[in-house]
Formats: C-alpha cells, sequence, structure tokens
C-alpha cells in the first residue's frame, strides 16, 4: 500500500474548501474498517486514505503549512499505513465511565500482546503492539494502543483467496472472540493485501 507524501495532500487552503465531502467519505470509509471485540474493545484498521485524513486534520488543526513540518507528519503517520502483507489497527478500550476506564486498565494490563487475528487454516497472528513508543507499564495499561498483525505469505494467499477471517482477546480479564468477521470488513481488509502479488 502506498506511503503518503506531500503531493499526495491538500494545501491548508484547498482542505478547508473540500473537508466537508472529504471527511464524510472517510467516514463511510471508516464503517467497514472497524471492528469490535467484545463490550469494550475495537480494532479501527488503518489505511492510505485513513491516515490522509488523520495528517490532513493535524495540519488544519497545528495550521502547518510549511514543508519540514508537513514531513514531520508524514514521518509520523506513514508507518501506520499496511505494507501489503499485514494488517495494522489502532485498538481502543472504550469505556464511557472514567472510574472504571481506571479500573479496567488496571485490570487489563498486558491485553494489547494477548489481541489476534486469524485466516482460516492457519495459527493465530498475535498483535505486534506499540513499535513506536510504549503505552503501557505494570502497573496499568493504555487506552490506545497501535497494532501491527504480519502475516505469512500463505496466510496473505487465503485471505485473498475468500477465506473467512476472525479475531480475539484472550486476556484473563477479557476473552472474547468474533468469528468470522463480518464480510464488509473482511472484503476492506484483504483490499490492504491487493498490492502483493508474490512475497
Amino acid at each position: 500500500m502506498n506511503k503518503l507524501t506531500r503531493a499526495d495532500l491538500f494545501s491548508l487552503e484547498r482542505y478547508a474548501e473540500v473537508r466537508p465531502e472529504f471527511r464524510a467519505r472517510v467516514m463511510r470509509h471508516k464503517q467497514s474498517r472497524q471492528l469490535p471485540i467484545g463490550d469494550h474493545a475495537t480494532l479501527y484498521f488503518e489505511d492510505t486514505l485513513t491516515m490522509q485524513y488523520q495528517v490532513q486534520e493535524m495540519l488544519r488543526i497545528e495550521r502547518i503549512f510549511e514543508a519540514a513540518g508537513i514531513e514531520e507528519e508524514l514521518e509520523a503517520y506513514n508507518p501506520l499505513i499496511p505494507d501489503g502483507d499485514n494488517w495494522k489497527a489502532t485498538f481502543m478500550l472504550e469505556y464511557p465511565d472514567e472510574d472504571e476506564r481506571r479500573d479496567a486498565l488496571t485490570r487489563l494490563v498486558g491485553i494489547e500482546d494477548k489481541v489476534w487475528m486469524r485466516v482460516d487454516g492457519f495459527d493465530p497472528v498475535w498483535a505486534i503492539a506499540d513499535e513506536d513508543l510504549e503505552r503501557a507499564d505494570e502497573g496499568k495499561t493504555s487506552s490506545v494502543h497501535f497494532m501491527r498483525f504480519q502475516l505469512s505469505p500463505g496466510m496473505v494467499d487465503a485471505a485473498r483467496s475468500g477465506k473467512a477471517i476472525s479475531a480475539g482477546i484472550d486476556h484473563p480479564e477479557c476473552n472474547a472472540v468474533v468469528a468470522p468477521i463480518a464480510e464488509n470488513v473482511r472484503a476492506s481488509l484483504v483490499q490492504d493485501l491487493q498490492a502483493i502479488e508474490k512475497l
């Protein structure tokens, strides 16, 4: 999947003009890239479009228009775009109540290493979490983690040929499985693998 360059981005002025339409397009796109697992955990799968939106919003909020600043944002967000043989996702633990969230993040220490994806016929692939920086400590986990699910060539071929995909969490305080994931999500994730013909 292509990484973003400055040429892919709207100028601040142009983005102000197209933002409502562009944002609506991204929100529609994101609907097939969300995977709730259990009651409070969700994987939000990233790709070139979701990251373009994130970069454009950061540039807009921070009023960044100089080349160096734009390149910094691209360096920060490009690693979250899939490489053609993996899936990348933002994993969120969502609890509206602050006290409940604080308690859950204490109980769920290590959950970021217990999230998995599986292509039918293969072993689960465990998340590689927070490669950019550590987001948890011995006392509590974070409510947000960035994850990579690295697939073998056989898994890529199987997913592209239509095999079912499942996902889950295997943690003492949170055990949940989605098997199989919804077809619209599966189809969207397969698009992340389309660029790889032969690994």
